[in-house]
């Protein structure tokens, strides 16, 4: 999916809006990051007064961080691969139990420019949102960008994927259009 990489400022002001909303709500969140190797974590952090809902990000780059750290099952990734929706799940929802918060995001995919399989290719990324309330969301995208591009891009979604859990609870209010990545790999 060929899209307009976002600049890092585009992606600093989402990340503000996520936590003026988390504020707002007084819910605290999560990261566990594979392919985007902490890039999301470090964005929220980028905001000034985020420990106040930021608790904490894993990056778990290997099969057996993703297993040790965040509980994510061998058959899992015996199965359907570190790069999966099922993966990108157990991350999610292990990053919730490790920090213990309301809301987790989780990207597993493959940046580039290698590591494609034949059905699985460079860009190829799965997102998911798991919330203590019961909500859960998952996403997946290919993207057609070079490594930065491919990082910058999940990036966006899984920020957009925590304003659209919010929204989901009434909390947000205003909502970027369109949806990065929104199409027929969306």
């Amino acid at each position: 999916m060929s899209l307009a990489v976002p600049t890092y400022d585009e992606l600093t002001a989402l990340a503000q809006r996520v936590g003026e909303q988390m504020l707002r709500a007084g819910l605290t969140c999560a990261t566990a990051e594979s392919c985007t190797g902490g890039l999301v974590g470090h964005l929220l952090t980028e905001i000034a007064g985020s420990s106040a809902y930021f608790m904490g990000g894993a990056i778990t780059y290997s099969n057996a961080a993703k297993a040790r750290i965040l509980g994510v099952a061998d058959r899992t990734l015996a199965t359907d691969g570190a790069v999966s929706a099922p993966a990108a799940a157990q991350m999610a929802a292990g990053a919730r139990r490790l920090y213990g918060v309301e809301v987790a995001v989780a990207i597993t995919g493959i940046a580039g420019p290698g590591g494609a399989t034949p059905t699985k290719p460079v860009g190829t990324v799965y997102l998911h949102v798991s919330a203590a309330d019961g909500y859960e969301q998952g996403a997946h995208r290919v993207w057609q960008a070079d490594r930065s591009g491919n990082k910058l891009l999940s990036a966006q979604v899984a920020l957009q994927m925590l304003l659209d859990y919010l929204a989901q609870r009434g909390l947000a209010g205003q909502r970027a259009a369109p949806r990065p990545g929104e199409g027929k790999n969306a």
